[in-house]
C-alpha cells in the first residue's frame, strides 16, 4: 500500500511536469514561428514591388541580399528561386534544411510553408514563401514563379527551452519530493490502525485474550477496531466461561475420586476376603462374588487413574528425578507383573538417563499392558539411544518402543490413542482399562519433556513410541 501511494504521487507529479513543459514549449515554438513568418511575408511584400514581373540573376540577388541585411540581427538566411536562377544571401543552406517536400508544396501552393528541422545539433525554422499577383484586388491570386525561402536558426527559442526544462525539473523535484512526503503521511495514516489491529491478532493468538485496540475517528479502520474489540471480548467471556466450566469438572473428578477412596478401600478389604472364599462357592453366588471382585478392582484402578490425572491437571504433579539405568528399570518393570516370559526385549546396554523411576514404571507398565490386552503376541519390548530423534535438535534421546503382532490401530482411532477416556471399539468398553491409561502415559512423558506417538507396523500390529531425553526439561515437554 505504501508502495502504490508514493507510486502514485510520483506519477502524477511526473505528468504534471511533463504536460505543462510539453504545453508551454508547443506555446513558445508557435510565437515564435508566427513571428517569423509574419516578418517575413511584410519584408517580402515591401520589397516586392521593385522586382520587375520577369527578374533577372541581378534582381534576385538584389531581393536576398536586402531582406538579409534588413534581419542581420535575427541571423535570417534567404533564397530565391524564379525558373532555373537561384540567389542566396549566404552559402548554400546544410543538407535536408530545403527538403522537396517543401519546395514542391511553395511550388504548387499560394500560401507560406514552414518546418522546423534539425540541422548540426540545432533546431532550424525553415520557411518557403510564394509570390503571387492578381489582376485587381478581388481576383484569385496567381503563383508568379518567384518562391522565397527564409532559414532562421532558433537559438533563442532553445535558450527559452532550455530555461523552461530547467523551471520544471525545479518545480517538478520539490513537488515530487512533497507528493511523497504526503504519501507517505497518508500511508502512515492507513497503514497504523491496520498494523495495530495485526498485533493484536497475534496477541490474541498468543493467549493474550484482554487486548484491546484504541478506536479513532468513524471510518471503515475505526469500525473495523471496533468490532476487533466486540469479538475479542465476546471471545474472552465465552474462553472465561469454559475454563470456569473445565475447572469445576477437573474438581469435581478429583472431589469425587477422593471421596470415593475410602469406600472403595473398605469394599477392597470385604472382596480380599471373598475372593478367598469363592473358590468354594457355587451357582449364584459364586458368581456374584467373583462379579463384585471384578468390578471392585475395576472401579480401584478408575478412582486412582482420575486421581492421577486430577494431579496433571491441578499442575501438582512432580518429577522426582534420578540418573538411572534404564534397560534395568525396565526389566524390573516386567519382572513385577510378571511379564518377563510374555514380552521379548532387545534393551541396550548402559543406556543412563535422569527420568522419574516411578512414572517411567508407569509409561512401560501401561503402555506393554495395553499391548498385550488388545494386541496379538509376541509382544516386544526395545530399548535405544539415538541423536536428534525429534528433528529439534536435541539430543541425545532414550527410545522406548512397544510392538505387538495384532490387528493393529484402525486410522479413525489413530489420532485419539492418547486422549482420555478413548476406547477404540465397543470390545473394549467393559474391559478393565479405564480409558485413561494411554492419557496417563503420554502425561507423564511429556512431563519428562519427551514425546509418545502411535502407529502401525509396516507387517502388521501396532507400534508405540516412547521419546525420552537423556536428561529432562521439567519447564516444559515436546508435544
Amino acid at each position: 500500500m505504501l508502495l502504490s501511494f508514493v507510486l502514485v504521487a510520483a506519477v502524477s507529479a511526473l505528468g504534471t511536469g511533463a504536460l505543462t513543459f510539453r504545453e508551454a514549449r508547443t506555446g513558445v515554438l508557435q510565437q515564435s514561428q508566427d513571428t517569423v513568418v509574419n516578418q517575413f511575408r511584410q519584408s517580402v511584400n515591401a520589397l516586392i514591388p521593385t522586382v520587375p514581373p520577369t527578374p533577372g540573376r541581378t534582381d534576385l540577388d538584389h531581393l536576398v541580399s536586402q531582406l538579409a541585411r534588413d534581419h542581420r540581427q535575427e541571423g535570417w538566411r534567404v533564397l530565391a528561386t524564379y525558373g532555373r536562377l537561384t540567389a542566396d544571401s549566404a552559402p548554400a543552406p546544410g543538407p535536408g534544411q530545403l527538403t522537396p517536400k517543401l519546395r514542391k508544396s511553395v511550388s504548387t501552393r499560394a500560401v507560406a510553408v514552414f518546418q522546423r528541422v534539425r540541422s548540426k545539433g540545432q533546431s532550424v525554422l525553415v520557411v518557403g514563401l510564394p509570390v503571387t499577383y492578381s489582376a485587381d484586388a478581388s481576383a484569385t491570386r496567381t503563383l508568379s514563379g518567384l518562391s522565397l525561402y527564409l532559414v532562421v536558426p532558433q537559438k533563442t527559442e532553445q535558450t527559452y527551452v532550455n530555461a523552461l526544462v530547467t523551471a520544471v525539473e525545479r518545480a517538478t523535484l520539490p513537488a515530487l519530493g512533497l507528493a511523497v512526503l504526503l504519501a507517505l503521511l497518508l500511508a502512515r495514516g492507513v497503514l497504523r490502525p491496520v498494523r495495530a489491529l495485526r498485533g493484536a491478532t497475534r496477541r490474541m493468538a498468543g493467549g493474550h485474550l484482554d487486548t484491546r485496540l484504541d478506536v479513532q475517528g468513524s471510518d471503515e479502520l475505526a469500525d473495523l477496531s471496533r468490532a476487533f474489540n466486540d469479538t475479542a471480548a465476546a471471545l474472552e467471556a465465552s474462553v472465561a466461561e469454559l475454563r470456569r466450566m473445565e475447572d469445576r469438572a477437573r474438581r469435581f473428578a478429583a472431589d469425587v475420586s477422593h471421596e470415593l477412596r475410602t469406600p472403595l478401600a473398605a469394599m477392597s478389604a470385604v472382596t480380599d476376603v471373598l475372593a478367598d472364599e469363592a473358590p468354594g462357592l457355587t451357582g449364584d453366588t459364586g458368581d456374584a462374588v467373583r462379579l463384585i471382585t471384578e468390578e471392585t478392582v475395576r472401579l480401584t484402578r478408575l478412582v486412582d487413574d482420575l486421581m492421577e490425572i486430577s494431579r496433571f491437571d491441578a499442575g501438582a504433579a512432580r518429577l522426582h528425578a534420578d540418573d538411572i539405568d534404564v534397560a534395568e528399570s525396565l526389566r524390573r518393570t516386567l519382572s513385577a507383573r510378571g511379564w518377563l516370559t510374555q514380552v521379548e526385549t532387545d534393551l541396550a546396554d548402559g543406556v543412563r538417563a535422569r527420568v522419574d523411576p516411578r512414572r517411567l514404571d508407569v509409561v512401560v507398565a501401561n503402555l506393554v499392558g495395553n499391548a498385550l490386552r488388545h494386541g496379538r503376541r509376541p509382544v516386544t519390548l526395545t530399548l535405544r539411544l539415538t541423536e536428534n530423534a525429534t528433528g529439534q535438535g536435541r539430543g541425545p534421546w532414550v527410545v522406548i518402543e512397544v510392538a505387538d503382532r495384532g490387528p493393529g490401530i484402525t486410522a479413525e482411532a489413530l489420532p485419539h490413542v492418547f486422549d482420555r477416556f478413548y476406547k477404540a471399539g465397543p470390545a473394549r468398553s467393559r474391559s478393565e482399562s479405564s480409558g485413561l491409561g494411554l492419557a496417563i502415559t503420554a502425561e507423564n512423558v511429556h512431563l519428562h519433556g519427551g514425546r509418545v506417538r502411535a502407529a502401525n507396523r509396516p507387517d502388521g500390529g501396532a507400534l508405540l513410541t516412547v521419546l525420552l531425553p537423556v536428561s529432562p526439561d521439567t519447564g516444559g515437554g515436546v508435544r
